[in-house]
């Protein structure tokens, strides 16, 4: 069994595996370390990755499905979607329930996607990915990394779409706990008689801005703190550059690129080439030719005239760095280094800002995705029974205060209302007592909304405990609250408490508890979630089959064509030839215009059909190769058996040699009508035949020699079971 990390970021995907011999970054089909985090539907296909990405403009892939999930799980719609909607190529409605939901055609039919049933479909592709890069070997743990501003809703959604996709995750681990972990365990240099090692790690990424403070020793690693801006990445960079030259372009050319999806993603894929030409040239050029309105349009921006666009988001940079340095405990003096990583690494201005708030120059040795996937691969590692990893401590820490409550108000064993406050590393366990008489409500809630993403819900969720039927006026009952690997809370158990009537022993009664998270998919919803995957997934395995038949039918036209010219020439009569060729025409034709899309069953049809006119002669062509070889055979085994024969008496001798003599005069007459015969005929003398004979004779001679002990063959002679193959082209 393998155990694999996986990085599914909101524009790629990488995974990695845990080998013997160390930790892999995994090779997709195309050799590539990232695969697009995209899936594309045509109209009877699903497209994951690199296929996904380079899908006609008419299929749309859907992207950005981190962001999805963020307005589909405890957030408000109106404060998570309507910032995206202008920027995605594709449309997206609010479900019914909450969130979001993505349309598609599919098979004659419109499906509707949750954001964790898309997530599930990129994991499903990792979980290919690294069977495949495994030589096959089944994949099921694994850890996925997750941003730390994730809510509780938002990550039960990724344990979800991993039950869809057939994986078990064994941790959900914040992206920069893995970074870090994967930057550290090998590192000899941090920790020692110093004391720990602090590193500020800063993921600038794709669509958010995530900072850790993390602290290492010899014996582990420690998350001090966390920071994050939710809707800061790399990609707002390249939104500037996008409404940048939207506004040219609208004034010089005439042209609304904001009103054409096409043109949108055109423009702001050469934005986000502009933005990496910037990082080393003092200007970049965007050139598309027919953007839209068939109008070929240019544009110039310099690096200086970028950083003046982009002040705001580089003063937003910041802040998260002040948060995590803050609830650190630790003051910038004791910062031993600071870490750069994700797409933002590009932009020389977020580099020249850090190194003035830390005071040192970031170090950007580390690709954010590789490093994050290596880290959630090394902690499989260690949490699989498989593996022998070195003991090393993995702590992470809570980003955000969870709270819990009744109807008597806030329960917590703090000071203030958090049961679980910000920084505390998990897993852990508290258990509360309370003084109740019938079932009640455990409400669990965050604590502070600024700790979250801006619109985020406060609430998690609602444990019903009970009923139970009091012995007291008020019993006791002991609450189990765990936060566990995942950073989900759960109420592990109650216990109600009361003394028994003689007073002398303690009863303990286990209670019932009815869970129900906001924004988490129910049962029947996973059910109906899962059994849609299977449809969609024999839908594709379907279209891979098909796909299969067609190309087997085209290399058949292909192959026996040359063949024909070639090894078939002396075997195929003219008449043959004729018939052939014109219907390996016909079927040519008919591939690349009405047979182009048919089914698997068609094209095995047509395969079969030409099969019935070439089998005759591919029947001759190989018989004839291994006719000569099946009479040597037979020649050896008469010579064998006769001087076998020598050492038997004589009549056991006499009739070895009178059937040796029968089989030699039967070879020797086939073989001179076949030689008389044109190779275009059917053989009168077929090598199975030849073959039949042999056993014949040879199964006969040892019946008679049995009492004797088989006769002597010699090294180069051939069991009964051998069967002679023809050579293969």
């Amino acid at each position: 069994m393998s155990v694999v990390g996986f990085d599914v970021g909101n524009d790629t995907l990488v995974a990695a595996a845990a080998r013997q011999r160390g930790i892999d970054v995994l090779l997709n089909a195309e050799s590539k370390r990232e695969s697009p985090a995209a899936v594309a539907f045509s109209h009877n296909a699903r497209l994951i990755g690199c296929h996904a990405a380079s899908a006609s403009s008419a299929h749309a892939p859907f992207s950005s499905v981190k962001r999805l999930l963020l307005g589909a799980t405890g957030r408000n719609p109106d404060s998570s979607l309507l910032r995206d909607l202008p920027r995605l190529p594709f449309s997206v409605s609010h479900a019914s329930g909450g969130g979001a939901v993505v349309h598609v055609d599919h098979i004659g039919r419109r499906i509707a996607l949750s954001p964790t049933h898309l997530l599930s479909m990129l994991l499903a592709y990792l979980k290919q990915l690294a069977e495949a890069d495994l030589g096959g070997a089944p994949v099921a743990d694994c850890v996925i990394s997750v941003p730390c501003y994730f809510t509780q809703a938002q990550r039960r959604a990724y344990l979800d779409a991993a039950a869809v996709a057939g994986l078990r995750p064994l941790r959900l681990m914040h992206d920069l706990a893995a970074a870090a972990l994967g930057y550290g365990l090998y590192r000899s240099d941090l920790g020692g008689a110093g004391g720990p090692t602090c590193v500020a790690f800063v993921d600038v990424g794709q669509c958010d801005t995530q900072v850790a403070v993390v602290s290492f020793d010899m014996s582990g690693m420690k998350v001090l703190s966390h920071g994050f801006d939710a809707d800061l990445g790399g990609r707002d960079f390249d939104e500037v550059l996008f409404e940048h030259f939207a506004e040219e372009f609208r004034d010089r050319y005439r042209i609304d690129v904001v009103r054409n999806v096409k043109a949108s993603m055109r423009l702001r894929a050469a934005c986000e080439k502009a933005k990496k030409v910037l990082s080393a040239n003092a200007e970049a050029v965007v050139n598309i030719e027919c953007l839209m309105e068939e109008k070929d349009v240019r544009g110039v921006i310099r690096r200086e005239d970028f950083e003046k666009l982009c002040a705001r988001l580089l003063e937003r940079v910041v802040e998260p760095c002040k948060r995590a340095v803050e609830d650190s405990g630790i003051g910038l003096e004791r910062l031993h280094s600071v870490e750069l990583v994700g797409s933002g690494s590009r932009v020389p201005a977020i580099t020249k800002v850090l190194a003035g708030f830390f005071r040192r120059e970031p170090s950007r040795t580390l690709n954010a995705s590789e490093c994050v996937a290596r880290g959630c691969a090394l902690q499989c590692a260690m949490l699989s029974p498989t593996f022998r990893v070195r003991e090393y401590e993995v702590q992470d820490a809570i980003p955000a205060s969870i709270g819990f409550n009744t109807s008597d108000g806030p329960v917590s064993t703090l000071s203030s209302d958090a049961l679980f406050r910000r920084g505390l590393h998990f897993p852990s366990v508290k258990i509360i007592t309370l003084e109740k008489n019938d079932s009640f409500s455990f409400d669990a809630y965050y604590v502070d909304a600024n700790e979250l993403p801006p619109g985020t819900s406060t609430d998690i969720g609602s444990f019903q405990i009970g009923p139970f039927q009091a012995h007291t006026e008020a019993s006791k009952v002991k609450v189990k609250i765990r936060l566990n690997l995942h950073g989900l809370v759960s109420v592990e158990s109650a216990v109600q408490g009361h003394k028994s009537r003689s007073e002398r022993s303690i009863q303990r009664q286990e209670l019932p508890i009815t869970e129900y998270i906001y924004g988490a998919m129910s049962k029947h919803e996973l059910l109906e979630a899962q059994e849609q995957e299977q449809q969609l997934a024999y839908q594709d395995k379907l279209v891979e089959w098909t796909k299969d038949r067609k190309n087997a039918l085209e290399s058949y036209v292909y192959d026996t064509r040359n063949k024909l010219s070639e090894r078939y020439r002396s075997f195929a009569t003219d008449s043959e030839r004729e018939q052939i060729s014109v219907n390996l025409q016909q079927t040519e034709d008919w591939l690349y215009e009405e047979g182009d899309d048919e089914t698997e069953a068609v094209y095995s049809s047509k395969l079969e059909e030409l099969k019935k006119l070439v089998d005759p002669i591919e029947n001759r062509c190989k018989d004839d190769e291994v006719r000569a070889e099946a009479m040597r055979d037979l020649l050896k085994c008469i010579v064998d058996h006769r001087n076998a024969a020598k050492s038997l008496s004589t009549p056991e001798r006499d009739a070895v040699d009178n059937e040796c003599n029968k089989a030699e005069q039967w070879l020797r007459e086939g073989s001179q009508l076949q030689e008389s015969l044109p190779k275009n005929v059917d053989p009168v003398l077929w090598s199975c035949e030849i073959k039949r004979k042999e056993e014949e004779l040879d199964t006969f001679c040892r019946n008679i020699t049995r009492h004797k002990g088989s006769p002597a063959r010699t090294d180069g002679s051939r069991g009964s079971d051998y069967m002679p193959t023809p050579d293969r082209d």
